[in-house]
């Protein structure tokens, strides 16, 4: 509601849920666009650029504390242009100020606050700041300003000099890969590894999946126990601990401690989508039924508070409910005991929840015990009867927490958002050949198709019926990956074409042909103060490795040998860098995988090649890539050619484009995979 007396900024006239939280602070926002920047050159005045997220805590409390407050929006309203910006909307705003912040504090997070000259050269930035200390840092570069303004244009031309050689990357000359690239890759992250908890021995916690994807992969080949041990390690840790919902089913953004205990309890649908790729590939190496649940309960969740009515995947769940973090998902011990009765006991028993609580406020995350068979004894009950106990109560508690105000929904739909989700969904199913994720998954893509796609451009987020922003990098390259997964999951190669387009379009228009690396934005985009590349893997895969995978299978599948030779130049570019932060290369590490270790293509032709497929495809290796066929008429791929039999199915055991005389049985192209050099 309006304040009396006050009207709505220029953000009411937004479609972002995280916009139209500020459009009734009496601050005068803009949104980032012509006219804003236009009015800071014609009145000479500065900006101040402050990035955000609806699902971020931190946001919210600087929004009630600074941005509600009639002092700090009177000085900001005179002195200042202010542009407010969703990250999820403009990550390429977000990529420069957030490089200019790192550089001048050494950290970065959000809110993300910088104060540029008139045409957005960053002086001055951070995250989070209390109204005095905001006020303070305000007179004070105003100040600068009026009285010394040839300073502020010289430290904005330093920092601009500084966020373009960010990207100082070089062509480097190709050369073989050789294990001992992977060892030096290795060797510092074992010793980084927490041996308790899993994961990183640091914290906060981020679950970053890519880079246990690539432990994994990496493990596989080379057998190394420690790490195998540690992946099972984390992938429990984090199973069992408060960063999981362990009532609703999935993952919040981080834990905040080392244990995976406490969690900033935003749920974010790009970690969701690849926790679920991540647990799903480690179901297929390792049947454990732990990870089946946790897919099962993620996508569950997924389908009930993430999925929009025509298929689309929204964006995120607030970490905050009644201007509380967490208050949602924590409990009192008196709650549970007037839900479960007589059997909150035990339940509490397996849960480690407490009279005084586990965490703060009397208020107790849930965590689950690791060793439920001895709280069975305890409370003299069988496991099996435990755990049927267990489900029983845990679905009580959910009905009665759905009775509680929810934390809010940021339902803008995003391009690239959705295509992680839609690769956890066709990752799920060919994990677990659950029909339910092949149809959503589909429904998705068909969704991306007919409202994201103009023509040939992709666009990257769809609100209120309307598709707008022209996409990003990671909106090409990750809609184009899914594509690829959809592929493998039906063997229905409009998926490889409509991938292809995606890849056309981003050589066409994103593409650095001198350095060859693709920048963050096109060329049909309009210009911002810096032209970025996303090279480093974070909390997302960066756009970058997630195109070279793109071209390098692409190129695989189409025998498109330009695509191929485009992503190992890509991948050589960020050689060097990568023994020195492995985490940080970790998309790219398994890039690399494919290169070291020996690639194999199973071709799979004749009347009964989908089930043999399936069934090749159960056998887990990370350097297997399985096509199938029925019909020569159903297949336009080159892999096919001249491989059908009369009425015989047969398997292919391939290598560069070379072929073992087919079999028909698994069990041989098994054989032949793990020896004479396939594997």
């Amino acid at each position: 509601m309006d304040r009396p007396g006050q009207k709505p900024n220029a953000l009411v006239h937004e479609s972002s849920p995280y916009l139209l939280q500020h459009a009734h602070n009496p601050v005068d926002w803009h949104p980032w666009n012509e006219q804003a920047w236009a009015k800071a050159v014609a009145e000479n005045k500065l900006v101040i650029v402050s990035v955000g997220y609806a699902a971020c805590h931190w946001c919210h409390v600087m929004e009630r504390e600074t941005f509600e407050n009639i002092r700090a929006a009177e000085l900001m309203n005179k002195h200042f242009v202010c542009i407010k910006v969703d990250r999820e909307e403009r990550p390429d705003v977000d990529q420069i100020y957030m490089d200019a912040v790192q550089l001048m504090t050494g950290q970065g997070g959000w809110p993300l606050n910088c104060v540029t000259l008139p045409d957005g050269r960053p002086i001055w930035g951070g995250t989070y700041f209390p109204t005095t200390r905001w006020l303070s840092i305000l007179m004070q570069l105003q100040e600068l300003w009026e009285q010394n303004p040839q300073e502020a244009e010289k430290y904005g031309n330093s920092m601009l000099e500084a966020v373009m050689a960010m990207d100082d990357l070089e062509l480097q000359p190709q050369r073989s890969f050789q294990v001992e690239d992977l060892e030096a890759i290795l060797l510092p992250w074992r010793s980084a590894l927490d041996k308790i908890d899993g994961g990183p021995n640091r914290a906060p916690k981020f679950p970053l999946p890519n880079n246990y994807l690539f432990l994994i992969q990496a493990a596989n080949f080379t057998q190394d126990q420690v790490l195998n041990d540690n992946i099972e390690l984390t992938l429990r840790k984090m199973a069992h601990g408060g960063i999981y919902d362990q009532l609703g089913g999935g993952f919040a953004r981080y834990s905040v401690d080392s244990h995976w205990k406490v969690p900033h309890f935003e749920k974010m649908a790009y970690d969701n989508g690849q926790l679920v790729s991540l647990y799903a590939e480690a179901f297929r190496r390792d049947p454990q039924p732990l990870y089946k649940r946790i897919v099962e309960e993620t996508l569950e969740w997924v389908r009930r508070d993430l999925t929009s009515p025509e298929g689309a995947f929204y964006s995120s769940l607030d970490a905050d409910s009644e201007g509380e973090e967490g208050k949602f998902y924590v409990w009192r011990k008196q709650e549970i005991i007037e839900v479960l009765g007589a059997d909150a006991d035990w339940f509490c028993d397996c849960y480690q929840v407490t009279e005084g609580g586990n965490w703060e406020h009397g208020n107790n995350i849930l965590l689950l015990k690791e060793d439920l068979g001895k709280v069975a004894n305890q409370h003299a009950l069988s496991l099996d009867v435990l755990l049927e106990k267990l489900e029983k109560a845990k679905t009580l508690l959910l009905e009665f927490r759905n009775q509680r105000i929810k934390p809010g929904l940021d339902n803008k739909i995003l391009a690239s958002w959705n295509a992680i989700l839609l690769k956890g969904y066709t990752d799920a199913y060919r994990a677990f050949h659950d029909e339910r994720y092949l149809r959503t998954a589909l429904r998705n893509a068909e969704f991306i198709e007919s409202q994201l796609r103009q023509g040939k451009l992709l666009f990257r987020t769809f609100q209120n019926g309307q598709a707008k922003i022209h996409g990003f990098l990671d909106d090409y390259a990750l809609v184009a990956d899914a594509y690829i997964g959809l592929f493998l999951a039906t063997m229905d190669e409009q998926w490889l074409t409509k991938s292809r387009e995606l890849v056309e379009v981003a050589i066409q228009h994103f593409l650095d042909s001198e350095r060859k690396m693709f920048f963050y934005t096109s060329d049909l985009d309009a210009k911002l103060i810096a032209r970025k590349l996303e090279v480093m893997d974070n909390v997302i895969p960066g756009s970058n490795s997630v195109m070279a995978h793109v071209l390098h299978r692409l190129g695989t599948l189409l025998e498109l040998n330009d695509y191929t030779q485009l992503a190992l130049q890509m991948l050589e570019n960020v050689r060097p860098d990568m023994p020195r932060y492995g985490s940080g290369y970790s998309n790219w590490g398994m890039l690399m995988l494919r290169e070291i270790f020996p690639r194999s293509e199973v071709v799979v032709t004749g009347p009964n090649a989908m089930q043999v497929a399936k069934e090749m495809d159960a056998h887990y290796s990370p350097n297997w890539l399985v096509v199938g066929a029925e019909t020569e008429l159903s297949t336009r791929l080159t892999l096919f050619k001249s491989r059908f039999g009369q009425n015989e199915t047969r398997i292919y055991v391939c290598k560069n484009q070379t072929c073992h005389l087919p079999v028909t049985l698994v069990q041989e192209a098994l054989e032949l995979l793990k020896g004479n050099g396939f594997g």
